[in-house]
């Protein structure tokens, strides 16, 4: 489920169910069982836009890496230890051009 919001939104799921204090693009909770791939993304559109702003990116193609960033969570993909934010700015990129070549 794609839920979609603003950055008062996405601070008060990452304070509550987190505990951290800081706006950020994504938050997934992942119910995946097995081979079955579910869960919850709730995306800041404010966010999303700032850092398309920051990144030199279209606000599309932003909101599409943080889609796809949220699913490769709930595929297995991790960011947070050592080495593992490169694995997945790769498996993002990789998904990027994948869906460059079906849009032309």
């Amino acid at each position: 489920t794609y839920i979609f919001c603003d950055d008062p939104k996405i601070i008060e799921v990452n304070r509550q169910f987190l505990n951290h204090d800081y706006f950020t693009d994504i938050i997934t909770f992942d119910y995946s069982r097995g081979r079955m791939v579910s869960g919850d993304m709730f995306i800041s559109l404010d966010t999303v836009l700032s850092n398309s702003e920051l990144v030199g990116a279209t606000y599309q193609r932003e909101l599409l890496r943080v889609i796809i960033h949220g699913v490769l969570h709930l595929c297995g993909i991790n960011d947070k230890g050592p080495g593992e934010r490169e694995i997945m700015e790769n498996f993002e990129n990789q998904a990027l051009v994948l869906l460059d070549e079906i849009k032309s």
